[in-house]
């Protein structure tokens, strides 16, 4: 039987062997653990009484957030500074990382007034638009799809401004908790909801407009990445307007891609090109079809 010298000589000798999955005398990188305790504070600032374990009293409400914000303030700063010196803009002095992490991080928490506003659509639109919600509360403290557009519109920000690693962490870990994989650097608008959530995949490059309602399965996905690094920072995932509503397991590719304003796109679908506004794209086993909704009625075959 090997000795622990032996494993660890055997293990030492594979660092050096396989080197592209270490990361020794380097940057000290972004802490994931450091990271996912950030984000369940940040949860509790954005929904306070969901995330925490014990009522919070409105008459102590500005104690607590306070006494939240600032242990928030001092270990997101240090998780940026090393975000900054992992991977500093080129415009960025060494000498200036301290004072540029303090700045971006004062600069996101100012952010989170906004980023409840927002939410509160997102709540409004899952109550809205799911007959079995018996009430917000069980929307706030049960539904993953919750969970998951927070960290994402928490992440957006950090990811606007150019922090590396840390909004794709954040995410990545509400993927792992919701089943629901959400780009840091999708732009999702107000209103927004997925039924079930499970399986939903929105890619880096999507542009989500107002009042969109998906279901589980759909992704919104690039057309290939044969390119590889080429097509980084290339428009490649397609953009949805206001008011549509996709259905499940539908796959729609491509950065050139529109699904315009006001449309339904069914089920199991798998979409490539542009769909004007106002449309039905359907799939009845055999073929895809897209009709005008004025032309619904005449798709008895179909009902929504």
């Amino acid at each position: 039987m090997a000795t622990v010298t032996e494993l660890t000589n055997e293990l030492v000798a594979s660092y050096a062997r396989v080197g592209g999955i270490n990361h020794l005398d380097g940057k000290n990188l972004p802490s994931k653990r450091a990271i996912t305790a950030i984000t369940l504070d940040l949860l509790r600032l954005l929904f306070p009484g969901f995330f925490d374990e014990k009522l919070i009293h409105s008459s102590e409400i500005r104690v607590e957030t306070a006494a939240l914000l600032d242990a928030v303030l001092g270990k997101l700063e240090d998780e940026v500074r090393k975000s900054l010196e992992y991977s500093p803009p080129e415009t960025l002095a060494k000498k200036d990382i301290t004072k540029t992490a303090q700045a971006i991080t004062a600069e996101f928490l100012g952010k989170l007034p906004q980023v409840r506003e927002i939410l509160q659509t997102d709540v409004e639109a899952a109550f809205n638009g799911d007959p079995a919600a018996a009430g917000r509360e069980e929307i706030l403290v049960s539904y993953p799809f919750i969970e998951a557009i927070a960290v994402q519109r928490l992440a957006h920000e950090l990811y606007l401004k150019n922090v590396a690693l840390i909004p794709r962490i954040m995410t990545e870990w509400a993927h792992f908790r919701t089943g629901m994989d959400l780009h840091p650097g999708a732009k999702i608008g107000s209103h927004f909801f997925v039924d079930h959530c499970t399986g939903t995949v929105v890619g880096e490059t999507a542009i989500i407009g107002n009042h969109v309602k998906m279901y589980h399965g759909v992704t919104l996905g690039a057309r290939s990445t044969a390119g590889g690094q080429q097509l980084r920072g290339k428009k490649r995932h397609p953009t949805i307007e206001d008011h549509v509503t996709i259905y499940p397991g539908a796959t729609i590719l491509g950065g050139e891609t529109v699904i315009g304003a006001n449309s339904t796109i069914g089920g199991n679908v798998f979409i490539m090109d542009s769909v004007a506004p106002n449309s039905l794209v359907l799939y009845d086993g055999l073929d895809m079809r897209v009709l005008s909704k004025a032309d619904k009625k005449k798709a008895m075959d179909f009902q929504i």
